[in-house]
């Protein structure tokens, strides 16, 4: 149950990511869907991958987003011969000292910027693995612990086969939710002709939030009330991805709960105390759709993940909305959700 402080909390949130968003939207122009996306996950403690196909602005979100909030950031520029301590960092013998000292590795910041991560070894891409599930890194049998709020940002181009690599499954999972920025539309092309044709405006894009501030924010993220019905209409969605003809790899546990945490996100930056079965539905396609496997047969058919996924969502019943809802937070108890027939997206 949340407590007037958390609603107060809520009410400087909004403010801040307002400040984040008109920041980032500064510089990706027309594409503000991707940008609450890109904050979503950053609140819901996720890692957000970027894929799409080249010259899009993949890069230039990343980097707008980190840029934004003061904070420490590190790029990783993903290539065929970088090594797994590249990213982790690795023990030197410390002459003088007579024993082992540890460089940090690029994986040790509060924004981890991953520029074609798919261009990396297998090998090199498990080097992630632990730190984007467990926020440390284990280097010779020592654990050291990574800063917070700690963020992955990666991109990769789906396009383009020569000399990639594609990202293992396991990779895949660990990543909360997958955004595709898309073309612009004409008017958002002309505008960025007149914004980027001269300089970058990342040279004077300057911080609008601070880390602790993303911290605080975080917190009221997690006090953000989910109502029983909605935690389950949640499952029922991840559920039926493992039991659907066209997939062969459905969503994992772990998926269920990146989507929750994504909802309980949404309804924050709404400036809601609670989330709704909307916020599940709008997000169900972005967290659930890049850890899924089509069957052979549903990849002759030209059947995609995202399309399955949009299938489950139509059929999978939706709880109905609460008779009431003021006064939550305020001593009366959460709204809570019935059952109703699935809703029709769009």
């Amino acid at each position: 149950m949340t407590t007037y402080d958390d609603r107060a909390s809520l009410t400087d949130l909004t403010a801040t990511v307002e400040r984040v968003r008109s920041s980032v939207e500064g510089v990706i122009e027309g594409k503000p869907e991707v940008v609450r996306l890109s904050l979503t996950v950053l609140l819901a403690e996720g890692h957000l991958l970027i894929e799409d196909v080249p010259g899009v602005g993949k890069t230039m979100l990343a980097k707008t987003l980190a840029k934004s909030i003061d904070c420490s950031v590190r790029r990783i520029q993903f290539t065929p011969d970088l090594l797994p301590s590249d990213i982790t960092g690795v023990s030197i013998w410390d002459q003088q000292r007579r024993d082992f000292e540890f460089k940090p590795g690029a994986i040790f910041a509060q924004i981890v910027i991953g520029d074609e991560i798919n261009r990396a070894s297998p090998k090199t891409q498990s080097a992630l693995l632990e730190s984007m599930e467990e926020r440390q890194v284990t280097i010779d049998g020592t654990t050291y612990e990574l800063p917070s709020p700690f963020m992955v940002v990666a991109t990769q181009n789906p396009v383009e086969m020569e000399g990639t690599y594609p990202l293992p499954e396991a990779q895949r999972d660990r990543f909360m939710a997958r955004v595709s920025i898309g073309y612009p539309s004409p008017e958002a092309e002309l505008q960025m002709l007149d914004v980027h044709g001269g300089v970058s405006p990342l040279d004077d894009l300057q911080p609008v939030a601070h880390a602790h501030d993303i911290v605080k924010l975080v917190e009221a993220v997690r006090n953000v009330h989910v109502a029983d019905s909605v935690r389950r209409y949640a499952v029922d969605l991840v559920g039926a991805t493992r039991n659907h003809p066209d997939l062969r790899l459905g969503a994992s546990p772990r998926a269920t709960l990146h989507l929750l945490r994504a909802a309980k996100a949404s309804a924050a930056l709404s400036g809601r105390e609670y989330a709704l079965p909307d916020d599940v539905q709008a997000l169900a396609v972005a967290v659930l759709s890049h850890r899924l496997l089509p069957t052979a047969q549903a990849q002759l058919n030209r059947r995609t993940s995202e399309q399955v996924v949009q299938e489950i969502l139509q059929r999978t019943a939706v709880p109905a909305a609460p008779q009431q809802q003021s006064g939550f937070g305020m001593g009366r108890s959460a709204p809570d959700f019935g059952q109703q027939p699935p809703r029709r997206l769009g």
